[in-house]
């Protein structure tokens, strides 16, 4: 699984979004305490053009 991306439910919970690098299934998870904060942030700041499978993937989330 690679991280894809990240997004905040109705309720403000931030969620980390996965993509499977074998077959491509996405899957999202919240964001633990001990992940890393940086890193977080540059998936947060992303574009969603760069990531069109996340794009897609929140459309049906």
């Amino acid at each position: 699984m690679a991280a894809s991306g990240v997004f905040a439910r109705s309720d403000g919970e931030w969620m980390l979004l996965h993509r499977c690098v074998s077959c491509g299934e996405l899957s999202a998870n919240r964001i633990a305490g001990d992940d890393n904060a940086r890193a977080l942030v540059r998936l947060a700041v992303r574009p969603l053009s760069v990531a069109g499978h996340a794009r897609r993937a929140l459309v049906h989330l």
